[in-house]
């Protein structure tokens, strides 16, 4: 009865600090709260919260505020996440349902969850070793060139233009479409590229080599393997002088993607939700800030991560919410597509 009641109060010091940027003191949150008890009772459990580390006093005389330890408490408590709203539903599906690429879908990705959240958002591009082949298309542009197109389980496409020393008539082209297909669709790209690579001997000349090698280079290109689009980095300024500290470190960050993709951690799906608060982090320098993040990817594999990076005094309720609903929703489009 004690503890639930102490964790009633940790999580109005932590809704009213995140609100209004202020110590909380015990007054306030009898006023504010309905919490049932005196405000005697409130200043023992406050204390009590105090010792154990749950919140701390920044100046003589003021409230209190969460302290990192506080606010792993309180997410680690939550019993659901938040649910969206039906607005903010239609906000995803409006802005979402209108992408034409994998790259549109990222782009507008980073850019809804940024509005949803008022944070830092990152969404990392699905990541090829992870991919499996959908389709393989060859396409005549001119009489002795093919359009290689290698198209991706994430939405990825990959394109080569092959010259061949013979020109192919329309059945030639529909075989080999056929034989590339059979060994690589459906296949992991490491599989795939290996089946590929079989089709053809190492001193063929034919364009069947042609395409073999195009294809075998297009899966093997992981240049964009760590690409990651950023937004949202003028939510920054609301916070002034409160985040300074963590606000130069942070948009410094936001320029090196390795540390970004190192943020974000490892992908996964489904309602796997990470949420790394203040010194959990891997960088002491970015020990003010948060992040939650999750994978998505069709199916049940996480093919990439996406999610918000904030102060430490962020709405967890609210930004889990969003990063788990884009995440299901960009998922679902690559299924799809």
């Amino acid at each position: 009865m004690q503890e639930e009641r102490r964790l009633a109060v940790l999580r109005a010091i932590v809704e009213d600090y995140v609100a209004t940027e202020e110590p909380v003191g015990s007054k306030s949150l009898v006023e504010r709260h309905g919490l049932g008890v005196s405000p005697a009772t409130v200043r023992n459990d406050m204390a009590a919260l105090e010792d154990e580390g749950y919140i701390t006093q920044p100046h003589t005389s003021a409230g209190r505020v969460p302290t990192d330890k506080g606010y792993r408490l309180f997410v680690d408590r939550l019993t659901t996440v938040k649910p969206m709203s039906a607005a903010e539903k239609r906000a995803i599906a409006t802005i979402l349902d209108g992408a034409v690429d994998l790259d549109d879908v990222v782009n507008r990705s980073v850019r809804l969850l940024a509005q949803l959240t008022r944070q830092v958002a990152v969404v990392q591009y699905p990541t090829l070793s992870r991919s499996t082949v959908r389709h393989v298309e060859l396409i005549a542009v001119a009489p002795t060139r093919l359009l290689v197109v290698l198209i991706l389980s994430t939405g990825r496409v990959e394109q080569r233009v092959v010259e061949v020393t013979d020109e192919l008539t329309e059945e030639q082209l529909v075989e080999l479409r056929a034989i590339v297909n059979r060994a690589a669709t459906g296949e992991i790209i490491a599989d795939a590229a290996t089946a590929v690579r079989a089709l053809a001997p190492a001193d063929d000349e034919t364009a069947t080599s042609a395409v073999v090698e195009a294809l075998v280079e297009a899966m093997s290109d992981h240049r964009s393997d760590e690409r990651i689009a950023v937004g949202g980095a003028a939510n920054l300024a609301r916070y002034g002088d409160s985040f300074d500290s963590a606000v130069r470190p942070l948009l410094e960050a936001l320029e090196e993607h390795v540390i970004l993709l190192k943020l974000l951690g490892e992908a996964t799906t489904g309602d796997m939700l990470t949420v790394r608060i203040g010194h959990e982090g891997p960088y002491q320098e970015l020990s003010s800030t948060s992040v939650v993040a999750t994978g998505y990817g069709p199916g049940d594999e996480g093919f990439a991560r996406l999610g918000i990076v904030g102060p430490t005094r962020m709405d967890y309720p609210g930004s889990m919410a969003s990063v788990r609903a884009v995440a299901r929703y960009v998922s679902r489009l690559l299924d799809e597509a």
